[in-house]
């Protein structure tokens, strides 16, 4: 994936951004916590894609290690390869947005801006980071999340376009694509997080 720059050269002005963003879920899973991930519409949609890279193999086989193959005989004897073969090394990973019970409880009793900062604050921990992606980086639900969790020393990471906004005084690192239109951002996004859940998982499984 080093070869993202060639390939978008307009992400080059986002590269010190990323290689942080990448640093910091390596951190995440070192220190043993989870990466929260939210948006909405298709934001929403990339928040479920990239729980999908991160908790089973994107590029990499991942097999589990030896000690846990050696759990699983001790319990299971033959039938055990099953397991030992499909179970993969996961990089723990939700997306706040399948929530949708809860969700649909909260904003219909509570307050709908406020539904990311409630499950953040549910069962977020300082362990963790939160990716909270916004085309406009002004989304109230998912700057909302990332107020409550820079308040109780969650770790932020934010995905947006090149315009100023309210992420930018909050996000721990933000990574702004070189585009003002909503369609265009959300192109240069999926490359983003392509290389992030790619970087990740070399840095962490390789």
């Amino acid at each position: 994936m080093n070869d993202i720059f060639e390939r978008y050269p307009g992400l080059t002005v986002c590269k010190e951004s990323m290689i942080n963003a990448v640093k910091m879920m390596c951190e995440t899973y070192y220190n043993g916590g989870k990466i929260l991930v939210c948006g909405n519409g298709g934001s929403c949609a990339d928040s479920e894609h990239i729980v999908g890279e991160l908790m089973k193999s994107f590029t990499l086989a991942r097999k589990i290690p030896a000690e846990d193959r050696e759990k699983l005989s001790a319990l299971l004897g033959d039938e055990s390869e099953l397991f030992a073969e499909n179970l993969q090394r996961g990089i723990p990973a939700f997306s706040l947005c399948s929530q949708s019970g809860v969700m649909t409880a909260y904003n219909n009793d509570v307050n709908p801006d406020m539904v990311y900062a409630q499950l953040l604050y549910a069962c977020g921990r300082k362990e963790d980071l939160l990716i909270g992606i916004s085309t406009s980086g002004n989304s109230k639900n998912v700057v909302n999340a990332v107020k409550t969790a820079k308040a109780f020393g969650i770790k932020t990471l934010c995905l947006t376009g090149s315009k100023n906004c309210v992420l930018d005084d909050f996000a721990d690192c933000i990574i702004k694509v070189p585009e003002t239109e909503t369609y265009k951002i959300q192109e240069l996004h999926l490359p983003v997080y392509h290389y992030l859940c790619l970087e990740t998982e070399n840095k962490l499984f390789e």
